[in-house]
């Protein structure tokens, strides 16, 4: 297993990113540098409430492409149906039982987690690794090319 020494620690990913960007354009073989995301944290935003109807719609939304895509097959598949015919039935169909099932999908959970989220995973700091063989090297293209991250972090 190679040997990695921190090379700098930054507050969030870009600043990391951009520090192993300036090192790659400044010719550093950068296949020996890794980034390290230390300190995790996982963050759940609640985006809303679920309801029936929002489930009813979502439901409809993906039985549309369902039946639109199942049109386009009988489209390419039967050349002499009509367009009319081979996407209008699946997709009334398609968004019949897609608003169907979504609306009993969401009944059938009893109230359980009646809000939708988006789950993230986060680091509190990230430090840029080098190979030790290459930590010197690293250094000296930095100060060399003036590599410093920006001060601007991202607020979550």
């Amino acid at each position: 297993m190679a040997d990695y020494r921190m090379l700098t620690e930054v507050k969030d990913y870009a600043q990391a990113q951009f520090i192993v960007d300036g090192l790659s354009d400044a010719g550093f073989p950068v296949e020996h540098t890794r980034i390290i995301g230390t300190d995790l944290e996982t963050v759940e935003d609640v985006r809303g409430r679920k309801t029936i109807a929002g489930a009813a719609g979502q439901g409809a939304l993906s039985g549309l492409w369902f039946g639109f895509f199942l049109g386009l097959m009988f489209w390419i598949l039967l050349p002499g149906l009509n367009v009319l015919a081979a996407f209008g039935w699946p997709i009334l169909f398609g968004v019949l039982f897609g608003a169907i099932w979504g609306a009993v999908a969401h009944w059938a959970t009893g109230g359980v987690r009646d809000f939708s989220s988006t789950h993230a995973l986060r680091a509190q700091r990230y430090e840029v690794q080098v190979r030790a063989e290459f930590l010197a090297q690293a250094n000296q293209v930095m100060s060399a090319h003036g590599i410093r991250p920006p001060s601007q972090t991202t607020s979550y």
